[in-house]
């Protein structure tokens, strides 16, 4: 089992390096007068299938990709330290489904930003929060609604030049995920505990045999 320290640690690691990866691509972006929009998800169109994975790491500015980057980072830490075992499935599912959504059914245009990523790690923490009937998930939940509440009105297609698309799709994968993996356990499954039961009985097997033959030699 890991140690406190050990589990922020790791609820760390991944969503700084990835919000740092982005803030990366934005500044190569900057530096050589380039636009990655044509990496974007581009619908029904073949050339647009490569953004299903790249979409998320391109934002068309820094005001765009600073009101992604907070979000991202508190959600994304929720995720690595709560659902420790899952993190991992649960980020990528989110990824890539939203954005295999949006490449099958969002209308003729480019797609990018970390957006339906954050719409669907909210949704996945505010709905499992209630599903697993846990008192920390359940104020994980209450929470998300308080800072996050007003982002239901991101996936109406109310401004120009905005992705609700990736929005919409973004938290029905979140809340299609949750119930997918609500019997999953979080601690560790069976098979590793029972491993590590063998371990340790196999440790103390040792350990009496090594203690009965020092007992031997010492009546000789």
């Amino acid at each position: 089992m890991k140690s406190e320290t050990e589990k922020i640690i790791f609820s760390l690691k991944f969503p700084i390096y990835f919000a740092i990866l982005i803030f990366f691509i934005k500044i190569i972006e900057v530096i050589f007068f380039d636009s990655f929009v044509e990496y974007g998800v581009l619908p029904r169109e073949t050339e647009g299938l490569i953004g299903i994975v790249t979409s998320p790491l391109i934002h068309g500015s820094f005001s765009h990709l600073f009101s992604n980057i907070p979000p991202f980072l508190v959600l994304s830490i929720g995720i690595f330290y709560f659902y420790e075992r899952l993190a991992y499935r649960i980020f990528f599912s989110i990824y890539f489904f939203s954005n295999i959504l949006v490449w099958i059914f969002a209308r003729t245009s480019y797609h990018i930003g970390a957006s339906g990523i954050v719409y669907g790690m909210a949704s996945f923490l505010f709905v499992s929060g209630i599903i697993r009937k846990s008192k920390r998930l359940l104020a994980l939940s209450l929470l998300i609604v308080f800072w996050y509440g007003s982002m239901i009105w991101g996936i109406i297609p109310m401004k120009i030049g905005v992705s609700w698309e990736s929005h919409l799709f973004g938290m029905l994968v979140g809340i299609l995920i949750s119930f997918y993996f609500k019997d999953k356990s979080l601690k560790h499954s069976r098979k590793e505990e029972n491993m590590e039961e063998k371990t340790n009985y196999n440790y103390s097997a040792d350990k009496i045999e090594v203690e009965y033959s020092l007992d031997k030699k010492t009546k000789k």
